[in-house]
């Protein structure tokens, strides 16, 4: 049995006329320890599937189980790093930190307690900003409180909704980095959504695409990509290998055949998915 997995799940929101159907028989099995990344266009519905495994939202149909127990709501479990940070404005790094630590460990000592936070908040290299609010901070050092807060709760998976989305690209590379080498040492259980392939191929062990549906159809999952290759994963290094150039043309290439219409792609909430430029394979390297 799987650590985390959905069995048919579907989702819409609306009611009559006004419905609007956004995942369908949705199946997936990761198992504990695995990072796996969903990849998609943006309005494709990776973000209401974030939100059924983090329990904030309610399957219309079907069911998510973790360790085999069927999940109603959220959980400590499961820790969630969401795209816009969501820091309390008026604590510190450590008190955004704590915050979480205190609710749910109340029986540890305070001594226990602070060296808990202290230990995640040094983790994502941020001690020397222990005492700044978020106001004083850039926004790759709020996404790393972030990511120290989800890690303190000392979940059993680690959910990630776009959360680097909104960095520049040398300070989403570094993050990227920092989130493999910290995922490395505690193996959680990770699911990253994502619109970026390239991410997806940096950090994830396995990667599945979201197949948007068409116009009134819901969107589904795809066929699973397996990244094998090796870690820790350079950038710099990937652009020369022959193994990541092969499973990141394939991933491209089944995107842009489920492509939303050109009707589609035109509505309001529909973005382009960041496609990288496919490159030919040299498979004789």
């Amino acid at each position: 049995m799987a650590f985390l997995e959905l069995r048919n799940v579907s989702k819409a929101y609306g009611e009559g006329a006004e419905r609007t159907e956004v995942l369908a028989n949705v199946s997936l099995e990761i198992e504990r320890g695995e990072f796996a990344a969903i990849v998609g266009f943006s309005g494709s519905g990776k973000t209401t599937l974030i939100s059924l495994i983090a329990g904030l939202i309610e399957p219309d149909e079907g069911e998510i189980l973790i360790d085999g127990k069927r999940i109603a709501g959220p959980g400590p479990e499961r820790g969630v790093i969401f795209q816009n940070y969501s820091l309390l404005p008026w604590l510190t790094v450590y008190g955004n930190v704590a915050l979480v630590v205190n609710h749910l460990f109340p029986a540890w000592p305070a001594k226990k307690r602070r060296a808990h936070v202290e230990r995640y908040v040094e983790m994502v290299h941020l001690m020397p900003a222990l005492q700044k609010r978020p106001a004083e901070l850039s926004g790759g050092m709020r996404q790393r409180v972030a990511v120290a807060r989800a890690l303190a709760m000392d979940p059993e998976i680690l959910l990630m909704d776009e959360p680097l989305s909104a960095l520049d690209a040398l300070t989403r590379g570094t993050l990227q980095a920092e989130i493999e080498k910290i995922w490395r040492e505690e193996r959680k259980t990770a699911v990253l959504i994502t619109n970026d392939v390239d991410e997806g191929l940096v950090l994830a062990d396995r990667i599945i695409p979201l197949k948007p549906g068409a116009a009134s159809q819901a969107a589904t999952l795809g066929p699973h990509f397996q990244v094998e290759l090796d870690r820790p994963r350079d950038r710099t290094e990937l652009n020369s290998d022959v193994g990541y150039k092969v499973v990141r043309n394939a991933i491209n290439s089944y995107l842009l055949e489920v492509r939303p219409d050109q009707g589609l792609a035109q509505h309001a909430e529909f973005k382009e998915l960041a496609l990288p430029n496919l490159e030919p394979v040299e498979l004789s390297q």
